[in-house]
Parts: structure tokens; sequence; C-alpha cells
């Protein structure tokens, strides 16, 4: 079974980025060759709005059954909000903390980001998995891309 991924926009965005493009293409490769499945959301789609117009339209370059969409429901805005109100992070973050709560709700194998700040960050990540686990939602994985591309032996 292929890993589902959830992604959110700095990993859009990364594939454009020098410090980032490189990796973020390797995992696009690994969409392409069937490899994985990128699970992506409502919100994302509207924060790409405000995005260039070569990152909004990613996305666009790959088959649509390469990826699995997935709805802000009412159960992730409340897991988000929670995740606030714990104060894993600061009240700016509500967006991330809603890609974290969709990727809990929605079960996925791993979520990645290149926000290194209020998402990859071992205390963050300790945080919103406590508040998970106080509520009933499984342990969330999250990694950098780095983690998951292949490296050659």
């Amino acid at each position: 079974m292929r890993q589902r991924i959830y992604i959110d926009t700095s990993v859009v965005g990364g594939y454009f980025d020098e410090e980032f493009s490189e990796t973020t293409k390797r995992l696009f490769e690994r969409l392409e060759n069937n490899e994985i499945v990128l699970v992506i959301s409502d919100l994302l789609d509207l924060e790409l709005t405000g995005a260039p117009r070569n990152v909004r339209e990613l996305l666009y370059n790959f088959s649509p059954d390469k990826f699995e969409r997935v709805q802000l429901t009412e159960e992730a805005i409340q897991l988000a909000n929670r995740y606030i109100a714990e104060k894993v992070v600061g009240k700016t973050s509500l967006e991330d903390c809603r890609h974290i709560a969709l990727a809990t709700i929605y079960r996925v194998d791993v979520l990645a980001s290149w926000n290194f700040k209020h998402i990859v960050n071992l205390d963050r990540i300790k945080g919103y998995n406590s508040v998970n686990y106080r509520y009933g939602y499984p342990m969330i994985e999250i990694r950098s891309p780095k983690d998951l591309i292949n490296y050659e032996d």
C-alpha cells in the first residue's frame, strides 16, 4: 500500500524555492512514480490563492488521481483550536494547526512540511501529540520532505 503523505503549502512552494527545490522535486517524482499518494486539503487550495502563479498551478501538472482530497471539517477546526488553547503554538499559527488537525483526523501516514518553526519542530510535535492523545486521536508523524525521499546506497 502506498504511503499517504499530507502536504502543507510550504511543500508546494518549496518546489520553486532554491533551498528546498531539489528535495521537493524528488518527493514529487515519488508521486509521479506511484510510490506515494499526496493528501491535499481545501485549506491548501485556499492558501495557494495568494501564491505566485507557478506555485498556484503546480499541482495541475499531475494527474488528479495522484492525490487524495480532504475537506476542513468542524472536527478539525475544534482540534486545531485545542492545539492553540493548550499553547502548543500561538494564535497566529491557527492555519498550521488546521493542517495538523486535518492530517490527524484523516489518519495520514505522515505530514510533510518545510515549516520548521511551527510544524517540523520536536517540541511542537510532542505538544500536538500530547493533545491528540488526551482527546483520543492518534499520534501524528511529522517530517520534512528530506525524510520522505529515497536515497541511493
